[in-house]
């Protein structure tokens, strides 16, 4: 005899579908990088085309042709964005081995890798950021997590600014002596570096007006500044000449610096280029703009694309082989 349930089910029928749909969910779940029940959009961004394109499995790769200002000069190169989908933990700030075992600690993080690279003279730079960006989040929420490097033949260096209870964390690692082995906290304000990932999470998001605003690790890293807040102001615009763009800018008076970062303005926000106008250094009051221009832009799961066969990618990218 089989006990029944209230609607007059069998418990073995009832136990296996629930076990099928169990195990259905965390399939999807797992294919998508642990996507969020509800994302926290403006309403020109439905949730469910949200979802599509970020947990579609795939990452979005934009190459782009990089003129980098280094040594009063302007050096050729090439530059992407990487942005992803992942599962973060909160508490140790990393991705998740085993999303499903992680339970509250788990967070959607969209993932930003910023790559430059360029040569001066003999020798070649080679840069990467990362940023770990809450895919939804309560207003003025700054990223988890952000790591710089830059590595050329003179040495290397490392950056990370963990997101604490109550402060940055930061962590500063060169090979000049006089910046050397160095940790300290910073209060809680605007990071430049993670504007990036609010540009293709919400641009209604960014902040405008008066702001006080820690510089990017790249810039920090190249001209060797404090890493600090400072001053800024910011203005989320038309593009100037192209109607299908806008322009987020970003004014340094202290630093005499102007960053532009051009994105479409429809949903999935491309980032289409930027320029960073600074004077060149070194004495000099000569003003000398970096400016990247997209190439080509793909969806990939670069992650299992790499065999020698899937050089042509980067060709399809525009990149080096």
């Amino acid at each position: 005899m089989k006990l029944k349930l209230k609607f007059g089910i069998p418990v073995t029928i009832a136990i296996f579908t629930l076990i099928v749909l169990f195990s259905g969910v965390y399939a999807f779940n797992k294919s998508i990088n642990a996507s969020p029940e509800s994302i926290a959009l403006t309403d020109t961004v439905s949730q469910k085309r949200f979802k599509d394109y970020w947990y579609q499995g795939l990452a979005e790769i934009t190459a782009y042709r990089l003129e980098q200002a280094r040594y009063g000069e302007i050096r050729q190169g090439h530059a992407s964005l990487v942005f992803v989908t992942e599962p973060f933990s909160k508490r140790k700030q990393v991705k998740l081995d085993n999303p499903s075992a992680a339970r509250n600690d788990q967070i959607p993080i969209l993932k930003l890798n910023l790559t430059k690279k360029f040569k001066t003279g003999i020798y070649p730079y080679s840069m990467m950021s990362s940023t770990f960006t809450p895919v939804q989040a309560a207003p003025n929420a700054h990223a988890l997590k952000i790591t710089g490097t830059s590595q050329e033949w003179c040495g290397q260096t490392f950056m990370q600014i963990n997101n604490r209870d109550n402060d940055f964390a930061v962590q500063l690692r060169s090979y000049f002596e006089s910046e050397g082995d160095e940790n300290f906290t910073l209060q809680k304000t605007w990071l430049e570096d993670e504007l990036w990932s609010l540009i293709r999470l919400d641009p209604d998001r960014l902040p405008v007006g008066n702001l006080t605003i820690i510089p990017g690790v790249f810039y920090t890293r190249l001209r060797h500044t404090p890493f600090e807040a400072i001053a800024a102001t910011a203005i989320l615009d038309n593009h100037v000449s192209d109607p299908t763009l806008k322009t987020y800018t970003l004014d340094y008076p202290q630093q005499s610096r102007r960053l532009k970062i051009h994105f479409q303005s429809n949903f999935p926000y491309v980032i289409q280029g930027w320029e960073e106008t600074h004077p060149s250094g070194f004495g000099s009051p000569q003003l000398l703009t970096t400016k990247a221009i997209a190439i080509k832009t793909i969806l990939s799961d670069y992650w299992k694309r790499n065999r020698n066969s899937d050089g042509k990618l980067r060709e399809e990218l525009g990149l080096p082989i």
